[in-house]
């Protein structure tokens, strides 16, 4: 039984079964969008995870390189070193479109394609250890960007697979089966009409055949009668 007042006609039943149809459709191609999103999303958690292991990696090298030089040097000299860098970064976001979702996509480029330029200072009075920590952050830095890129990619990819989920569900518990419920009522309507105008009419015939009959009957007896009353010339 549908859950609202339905118009029983064939009119309305046309209308629903076409909406049923493009329901169908539509439902068939959330389906088809979901199933690609997990693929898409489950490629870019297996990329995620190797770029958060290296970039733990390589935060832990610089780390314990920059805790070495630390040591061995004086807090003053190491401020000093760090104070002025040479290198200048600039970061470009572009957005591309996986699926009908824009995800961001990280561009960088340095001010000066010298590798030495990373070092803002000299190697006179600092310690090699400051060396191999502002190595290794110069390398992780890259790796840090794309892993800012997928993480951010994978949270978008989630809420719209979480959202198409939604509707998915939506069509294929609620909708569709309302939709069905309804066109099986306006069908039942629609036959029991029939079938009661059908009996209506087969009512309506036999009394026209009674009338018919009791007029002929009544025809013939006056006939009958007309003829008894008649007399006969010898």
């Amino acid at each position: 039984m549908p859950s609202a007042t339905i118009n029983p006609t064939r009119m309305e039943l046309t209308r629903l079964k076409g909406r049923l149809k493009t329901a169908q459709r539509g439902h068939k191609l959330l389906k088809d969008k979901r199933d690609e999103l997990m693929k898409q999303f489950m490629d870019v958690v297996r990329e995620n995870r190797e770029l958060r292991r290296r970039v733990e990696e390589g935060l832990m090298r610089a780390h314990g390189s920059f805790t070495v030089a630390a040591a061995l040097m004086s807090p003053e000299m190491l401020e000093q070193s760090l104070l002025y860098p040479k290198q200048s970064v600039e970061l470009e976001m572009t957005f591309q479109n996986v699926m009908s979702v824009d995800v961001p996509q990280y561009q960088f480029h340095t001010t000066s394609q010298d590798p030495g330029e990373v070092y803002p200072y000299g190697f006179a009075q600092t310690s090699g250890e400051l060396d191999d920590a502002v190595d290794a952050m110069s390398q992780v830095f890259r790796d840090m960007l794309r892993l800012a890129e997928v993480e951010k990619t994978s949270q978008l990819l989630a809420e719209e697979i979480e959202k198409t989920r939604r509707r998915v569900n939506a069509l294929e518990y609620v909708k569709i089966p309302e939709m069905q419920s309804s066109i099986k009522y306006i069908s039942m309507k629609l036959d029991e009409n029939e079938r009661a105008n059908t009996i209506r009419l087969m009512k309506v015939k036999d009394m026209i055949l009674k009338e018919a009959i009791l007029e002929k009957r009544e025809a013939d007896e006056k006939v009958l009668e007309a003829f008894h009353e008649t007399p006969i010339e010898l």
